[in-house]
């Protein structure tokens, strides 16, 4: 399962700086244009007793349905980011923002549709029955924090998006097929404990 990794290991490896990441690390020569208009969001990742919770989106949602996701989304109003995490956090799987310490901020990712989201690392202080929210969100689990952090588990793959084959990075874990801008933020933290 990887090289013994925990949250303190990833916390010191956070002193290492990191560039932002993308969806599209993994295409060649490609231009994003200039002066594009990206809307923020931010993510939590959560780490409680040294395993990361993510959640799969609701089969039925328009944008992204049945994909592995961190809970987050987009801000609102004059929200920072840490709160818009905490919020979603708390409406998408019932995680009480008062058993929560943010750990870090971590380098934006810039999506295919148009967001760019941060990361925000935290530790759960105290174990919670999570509470899915009806029609987001199907299903939350659990996934070891030292499997995320071991590089081998990465696989590049690839498909025909808008007439381009985009190849992207996948981790997948169980029936769990984590890929896309979970698996890029998970593989820049794994690079940083590396």
């Amino acid at each position: 399962m990887g090289r013994p990794v925990d949250l303190n290991t990833l916390v010191a490896a956070l002193e290492t700086p990191a560039p932002p990441s993308s969806d599209y690390d993994l295409v060649p020569g490609i231009v994003l244009p200039e002066g594009r208009k990206l809307r923020r969001a931010a993510v939590l990742i959560g780490v409680l007793d040294n395993q990361v919770i993510l959640t799969k989106r609701a089969s039925t949602l328009k944008h992204h349905p049945g994909q592995i996701a961190f809970p987050g989304g987009k801000l609102e109003g004059d929200e920072t980011m840490v709160q818009a995490a905490l919020r979603e956090a708390q409406e998408e799987v019932g995680l009480d923002p008062a058993s929560v310490s943010v750990l870090a901020e971590l380098p934006p990712h810039e999506t295919v549709t148009s967001y760019t989201v941060t990361p925000i690392l935290a530790r759960i202080e105290r174990d919670f029955v999570p509470v899915p929210e009806p029609g987001e969100v199907e299903e939350c689990f659990r996934v070891p924090l030292p499997f995320l952090m071991d590089r081998s588990n990465y696989i590049v793959e690839g498909r025909l998006w808008r007439g381009q084959r985009r190849e992207f990075f996948t981790v997948p874990y169980g029936p769990y097929y984590i890929w896309g801008a979970t698996a890029r933020m998970l593989k820049s933290l794994a690079d940083r404990v590396a």
